[in-house]
């Protein structure tokens, strides 16, 4: 089994007010950085995205891909490569968890990524870790500034 790289993050909002924000794909460019474009090509019969193209750009990787996503109740959200020019294997989630009074949620983002050219282990999880860093300060700045 691959490793897998996580870490978490406490946001000021409901788990229903980040979970909104996490399946708005087409906001995306907007919020994480990386992702220049986001287009959903297929969704659930609740609506909800199942297979994502995002464009990203990420310096000196860019890559088109498409993502398959797995919507697990109402705090759990798990996707996985379908196709990327850079990528070999895509996994990963958000796993959102209410604190306190509800009004706080605890996020865990979990990625394993696989790149076709060679890379050592180490430099990979790093990789990972930007990545998520990066993802979970962005979620967290859009939701608790109520941007929609």
């Amino acid at each position: 089994m691959a490793e897998h790289t996580s870490s978490s993050t406490t946001i000021e909002a409901a788990p229903a007010d980040v979970m909104a924000v996490i399946a708005d794909f087409a906001r995306y460019p907007d919020w994480t950085g990386e992702v220049k474009e986001a287009e959903v090509l297929k969704t659930d019969e609740q609506g909800r995205a199942e297979q994502v193209r995002l464009v990203m750009d990420a310096g000196a990787i860019k890559d088109d891909q498409t993502l398959a996503y797995t919507w697990t109740g109402r705090h759990e959200v798990s996707w996985t490569l379908v196709k990327s020019q850079m990528l070999r294997s895509l996994d990963g989630s958000y796993l959102l968890r209410p604190a306190g009074d509800g009004t706080t949620t605890e996020v865990t983002y979990q990625l394993t990524v696989d790149v076709k050219i060679p890379m050592l282990g180490m430099i990979k999880r790093k990789a990972e870790k930007v990545i998520i860093d990066r993802a979970l300060a962005g979620l967290k700045k859009r939701v608790e500034s109520g941007a929609k």
